[in-house]
């Protein structure tokens, strides 16, 4: 099962309003996908989501660590493979300890690594817009888990009166 959202952003408040929500509703277990070009708001929304887990850490991207964990009520492990040059790299992180346990596992630039990314994935994709802080985002709900995430998300949205949500 493939569920759709996709909503407009005016603001960095809003993407962290729904990097909160999002957070909230993570139970562990869950991989996050992100994808968007430089400076669109993947740490951003990263460092949101972590906030919704109740990480009380300052979460930086780990652009040359590769990978930061941060403990939480779920651990957080939050990836970006921008400077993976082979596949091979992640088999010598361990990546399947991390995609596949009991934390969260925020992967940006997913795009780079899709061939060893679980089938059962949210998927959020950032674009920016015409004008500084706007932002399109589509997040992918593939699999029973994470489509109840973005019913979930809509029901949130509904509730608070968000407009601009469309679901795909």
């Amino acid at each position: 099962m493939k569920t759709l959202l996709k909503m407009n952003i005016d603001s960095i408040k809003e993407t962290e309003n729904l990097g909160l929500m999002i957070g909230k509703l993570l139970k562990g277990g869950e991989v996050i996908c992100m994808t968007g070009d430089l400076g669109a708001g993947k740490t951003t929304l990263t460092q949101s989501i972590a906030k919704g887990l109740d990480i009380e850490d300052y979460v930086t991207s780990p652009t040359f660590t590769i990978i930061n964990e941060y403990k939480g009520r779920c651990d957080l492990y939050h990836f970006d493979v921008y400077r993976i040059g082979d596949i091979e790299e992640m088999y010598d992180l361990g990546y399947e300890e991390y995609f596949y346990s009991d934390g969260v596992a925020i992967i940006e630039w997913a795009d780079i690594i899709e061939e060893i990314l679980p089938d059962e994935r949210l998927n959020i994709t950032i674009s920016k817009k015409d004008y500084m802080d706007s932002r399109e985002i589509t997040i992918e709900g593939k699999g029973d888990k994470y489509s109840n995430i973005i019913k979930e998300l809509e029901e949130l949205f509904e509730a608070i009166g968000k407009k601009g949500v469309e679901r795909i």
